[in-house]
């Protein structure tokens, strides 16, 4: 057995199971032994049963009154028995685990830990695990990981899997180069797996974790410096030359560029029209006007007589942006042909778009997913614009340039990463920054309340309804869930329309709608046609509606600093003043404290500075919740000492005269290799 062996080489996987892990992205023992934990649970104290509270985790000593019982309903074999601890019959139910019937025996006292809850009054414990005195004195030393699953695959089938897969494989090759390891302190690559899968105790999982994330941000920068060393050694085989056509567009415009513009466009245009192809990502704050910055760029293409192409995440924002270079193409009188393709299209619609794309009736291309589809054809694609870029994956990025001779690449993000950090994470490109704001906007007054502020804040919004502007109203769920307390969007929609007088339109808007569906509410919204908006976060990426001037967000405490700041930068975009009300429900003190930096500066950098400088454990900026720059098991604000250290040795290994080919470099070279083709590619970053 080695690390490519298939799951079903394991003892008890079988193709129904193997599946199961497939999708978890767990196709082989490899695979496996990175599938690492997200978090670990510690075995408490025992507890007396009124102490318990209902969804508490808890242990419980006593002796089970009689022989469990088995019956069958449908599919489904329950096992249940009263358990008796303290005096107080408990009630004990498992399900599929009819094998207990034998080994758990009545009288014989043991310690039942799982989560409790109460029924009718009477304590319930479900699925609990069964322990001897003894074995939970000893298990209390340890930590238990807890995997992520998804339904049909038990924490317990992945951890009989884990040890078997550890066991089968006793030695496991030492992947980073000795001075490597002695220099940065690193544990050994064999002792991290076992302890970051069944750590001993804290501080052997802490020591395994900090190998496993040097390892991953290690391989990261070195695949990152081979994929600019590869740009920087492509001289551009098109022709592009400074035209007076993009100084008359500014000249044109209704309103005047920034110095930041001003300066990232002359970084732009030196690239466009240098020896070497472009690679540059366009770092700016929400509303910083980075949009102008690529309409510019595809202007210059075009205008040399080059095609360029312009993908975003989401429909929504392609119609928008294609809304907003045409009335550009219109109103100044531009001679090329812009084309929109998404992926809602009829068939004939994509057909004929695909038509003028190949035969270059189309210059200036925007669009979703579908621009780099196989059968979209380019006739000169000469430059790559990816907006919002950390929406797209690495693959989803090279797919796109493949359609081209190795165009120029651009990519715009308005996730504030501090700069520090972002010279690292984007090392195979070149970084601009446009840290100015348009002279007419004023800056977004904030406030953090609680839940009893919400009719003030429904009053609130209808006054400014009634003065003509209009409200988003953000929640973090589409439907209800017995599991998470949290506000909706459509039940609040139905609340909110009942609230507020009926002359406001009020309707909703979130992520598993059709297409269309969206399309026509937001067209819907930027008419004023609708008043109110209820939505998800599939409004946080781009969408422009200058008259809307509050944004409430509901639960302010589920979601992460980063997408509340992106959330907030969809208001402040006209001339009028703009408020953000975060409205948070639960964790009162702590959850104020966190939300304080947003009600300090709406200055997206200086909220990552901090957020930075606060670092803790567990939600660090939301990076986790949004899919942004998400790592294996690395996070990029808590880890960010590691980071730095990882990107110190990648330095030196580049500058070692011996790499890649020296013998230390041996397991390296297969393992960049691998990454190369399939982790990084598959990172969204």
């Amino acid at each position: 057995m080695n690390t490519l062996s298939p799951l079903t080489e394991l003892k008890g996987i079988g193709e129904k199971t193997e599946k199961l892990f497939a999708k978890v992205g767990v196709t082989n023992v490899g695979e496996l032994l990175s599938y690492y934990p997200r978090t670990y649970e510690t075995y408490g104290e025992i507890q007396k049963p009124d102490a318990v509270t209902d969804g508490m985790t808890a242990a419980l000593y006593g002796q089970f009154q009689g022989p469990l019982a088995v019956k069958r309903v449908k599919n489904m074999q329950i096992v249940s028995g009263v358990f008796e601890s303290d005096a107080q019959k408990i009630r004990i139910t498992w399900y599929n685990m009819p094998y207990l019937r034998s080994t758990v025996r009545a009288g014989v006292p043991y310690v039942l830990w799982g989560k409790a809850a109460k029924k009718n009054r009477q304590l319930v414990l479900e699925q609990p695990a069964v322990f001897s005195f003894e074995e939970y004195h000893r298990m209390r030393q340890h930590l238990k990981p807890v995997y992520p699953l998804t339904e049909g695959l038990s924490a317990k089938t992945i951890e009989k899997a884990v040890r078997q897969a550890l066991e089968s494989l006793p030695f496991f090759k030492e992947t980073l180069p000795p001075a490597i390891r002695s220099k940065y302190h690193l544990a050994e690559y064999h002792f991290a797996l076992e302890q970051i899968h069944f750590p001993e105790n804290r501080e052997q999982m802490l020591l395994a974790r900090r190998r496993l994330v040097f390892d991953e941000f290690y391989l990261f920068i070195l695949a990152l410096r081979q994929l600019k060393q590869v740009n920087e050694r492509n001289p551009q085989r098109f022709q592009i030359q400074k035209i007076p056509l993009t100084d008359q567009i500014i000249a044109n415009l209704s309103f005047s560029l920034t110095g930041a513009q001003k300066k990232v466009w002359q970084e732009i245009e030196r690239d466009m029209t240098g020896d070497y192809l472009m690679s540059r990502l366009i770092q700016g704050d929400v509303g910083s006007g980075k949009t102008i910055l690529a309409f510019l760029a595809l202007f210059l293409a075009a205008g040399n007589g080059w095609q360029g192409c312009l993908m975003v995440p989401t429909e929504v924002l392609a119609v928008q942006h294609m809304e907003a270079i045409q009335k550009q193409i219109c109103e100044q009188k531009l001679p090329f042909y812009a084309e929109l393709l998404t992926g809602s299209m009829t068939a004939k619609q994509k057909r004929e778009a695909c038509g003028r794309i190949v035969s270059g009736e189309s210059q200036i291309i925007i669009g979703t997913h579908a621009v780099f589809q196989e059968k979209i054809q380019y006739k000169n694609l000469a430059l790559v614009i990816t907006d919002e870029q950390h929406r797209f994956g690495v693959r989803q990025r090279e797919s796109l340039s493949e359609k081209g001779d190795m165009p120029h690449v651009m990519v715009m993000s308005a996730t504030p990463i501090p700069r520090t950090l972002a010279v690292i994470l984007y090392g195979d490109l070149d970084i601009s920054v446009v840290n100015e704001l348009p002279a007419n906007r004023l800056p977004v007054k904030n406030c953090v309340v609680d839940t009893s502020y919400r009719p003030k804040a429904y009053r609130f919004i209808e006054k400014q309804v009634k003065m003509g502007h209009q409200a988003y109203i953000i929640c973090p769920m589409v439907e209800e869930s017995e599991q998470i307390e949290a506000e909706d969007v459509i039940s609040y929609t139905e609340k909110l329309r009942s609230t507020l007088p009926q002359d406001i339109t009020v309707s909703y808007l979130h992520g598993k709608m059709k297409p269309a569906k969206k399309n026509e509410i937001m067209e819907a919204f930027v008419k004023n046609e609708i008043q109110v908006l209820v939505s998800t976060t599939v409004i946080e990426v781009g969408v422009n509606v200058p008259n809307a001037s509050v944004m409430m967000i509901e639960n302010a405490e589920r979601f992460g600093l980063a997408q509340l700041h992106q959330l907030r930068g969809r208001v402040g975009r006209g001339d009028a003043q703009s408020y953000c009300i975060l409205c948070y429900g639960k964790d009162g003190e702590k959850t104020k404290k966190r939300l304080e930096i947003l009600n300090k500066s709406n200055d997206g950098f200086y909220i990552a500075n901090e957020d930075l400088r606060l670092r803790g454990p567990g939600d660090l900026f939301g990076i986790r919740q949004s899919g942004e720059l998400a790592f294996r098991i690395g996070d990029v604000f808590q880890d960010a000492a590691i980071l730095q250290e990882a990107n110190d040795a990648a330095n030196d290994t580049l500058q070692d005269p011996s790499y890649p080919e020296g013998k230390d470099y041996a397991i390296l070279r297969q393992n960049l290799e691998k990454y190369m083709y399939k982790d990084l590619c598959n990172l969204n970053l």
